[in-house]
């Protein structure tokens, strides 16, 4: 009879697989011995792979410039990183080795600009896309990079207002684009995304604030669909409208040369997940390319900002199982050395899942349970995976210590976690290290920030201040 936890996974998913395999009864993550972390640093471990990084981004380039060549499409592709999926220095330090170009929210992600800017990370070639929702701060600091001549800052027009607020504070002419306000799913509680203009006003928003302005050269429509990019009715259709408007602005508009598809690349998050990315790829750019054709004017440079699909498969956490409380016939807890709200907040706040595997003792029998953080909120929990029900792991026993990994965390949630600061029931924020690879493969760890101290958590709640007085 099969009931080791090998023959669970392996009966139930296609295994091993590309970045998961088996030493023995222990987990790898990219031929990373995931026991020897633990022996070395301990748990609660947060650890990011940076090759990743730059694996997903060129198989991104590769996808599209297959699809260019095969549709014989005219038109460039830029890769720009979505920063705010993870704003770190060395996530932008792998990113950037890449060749690629650079997404923004927010005014501070104009600092992070300018530093990359000052380090030699990026250059004056480098595209800053400006997104997001803008006043003040974020208005002041995109005009400051413009004025000191990063003359590729693109800043893109979400409201009627922008393009005035910016024009006060940039005295020379200077390159926009316009966001489409997409129309959501229809099991959304909203109709229309509260980013961008709708479709049937960029037009007379064209014509009336852009058409005969002289400071100001409209390059590029942006385009978002908050599901992703993902094979259904829904998305291609959405599309389509977005496409009408392109070629409708471009046949009035000769500086329009870029259509950015914004973000929305799905990651891997069940060993039995299936996303053909080269035939999404292909699809888009062959619907673009019919499209211009049939409306005679020339295709448009393709603009993405993946930033899940960037970071996200880089990164992983590690917990150990410290007790297992039996609360009735049918359910046993296993408590971890941490709190899922605080290190993993999506699995708390839109029931996200990951990809969740033991680390070791896969030779062992299992069992089903559930998992509890640390924390004394009852959401604190983890209680099925994608492909079931219910979590299954190897039996617990007090002599043989049990870890688990979370793999493919790499994108948001050190940032929605408040990542340095405070966190719920104070639970420490865990260490966290970065593996990188030498140009010989040999694997190297530095640890990039220590679990959290009492002494950090007290001064930020401003214990410290009375002995200073």
């Amino acid at each position: 009879m099969n009931t080791k936890y090998f023959d669970l996974i392996n009966q139930t998913f296609y295994f091993p697989q590309e970045e998961f395999t088996l030493n023995k009864d222990t987990l790898q993550f990219h031929n990373i011995d995931l026991m020897k972390l633990v022996e070395q640093y301990g748990t609660p471990l947060k650890f990011t792979y940076l090759p990743q990084i730059s694996n997903n981004i060129r198989k991104a380039k590769t996808w599209f410039r297959n699809a260019m060549e095969k549709n014989k499409y005219d038109g460039k592709y830029y890769y720009c990183y979505c920063t705010k999926s993870s704003h770190f220095e060395y996530i932008m330090d792998e990113a950037f080795k890449n060749n690629i170009h650079i997404e923004t929210s927010s005014a501070f992600d104009i600092n992070i600009v300018e530093k990359l800017l000052e380090n030699g990370k990026i250059n004056k070639n480098t595209y800053v896309i400006c997104n997001g929702f803008k006043r003040d701060q974020y208005i002041q600091n995109i005009a400051r990079l413009i004025n000191n001549g990063h003359n590729r800052t693109m800043p893109i027009i979400d409201n009627y207002e922008e393009l005035d607020l910016l024009q006060e504070q940039i005295p020379g002419k200077f390159k926009i684009g316009i966001r489409i306000a997409a129309e959501e799913e229809p099991k959304f509680e909203f109709y229309t995304s509260r980013l961008g203009i709708g479709y049937k006003n960029i037009l007379p928003f064209y014509r009336k604030q852009i058409h005969e302005n002289k400071k100001v050269e409209l390059k590029m429509l942006h385009f978002f669909i908050n599901t992703g990019i993902r094979d259904t009715s829904y998305y291609w259709n959405e599309l389509v409208k977005c496409l009408k408007v392109y070629v409708s602005l471009k046949k009035e508009c000769p500086t329009l040369d870029s259509l950015n598809i914004g973000g929305g690349f799905p990651i891997k998050n069940s060993l039995a997940f299936e996303y053909d990315y080269q035939y999404m790829i292909d699809e888009i750019i062959n619907q673009i390319k019919i499209a211009c054709d049939d409306a005679e004017v020339d295709v448009p440079n393709i603009f993405t900002e993946f930033g899940s699909f960037t970071v996200g498969e880089s990164a992983g956490a590690i917990y150990q199982v410290l007790y297992q409380k039996q609360q009735n016939d049918r359910e046993k807890w296993n408590m971890i050395d941490s709190s899922f709200i605080t290190t993993l907040p999506d699995t708390w706040a839109i029931n996200k899942r990951f990809i969740m595997l033991a680390v070791n003792r896969w030779n062992d029998q299992y069992e089903r349970v559930l998992l509890g953080g640390m924390t004394c909120d009852s959401d604190d929990y983890y209680n099925s995976e994608q492909n079931m029900n219910a979590i299954y792991l190897p039996k617990y026993n007090k002599e043989k210590p049990l870890y688990i990994g979370f793999f493919n965390t790499g994108a948001y949630q050190e940032t929605i976690g408040g990542y340095g600061g405070l966190h719920h029931c104070l639970i420490p924020q865990p260490k966290h290290i970065l593996i990188d690879r030498d140009e010989n493969g040999i694997l190297a760890t530095e640890v990039f920030s220590e679990q959290q101290q009492a002494e950090e958590i007290l001064n930020i709640l401003g214990y410290d201040r009375k002995e200073k007085k």
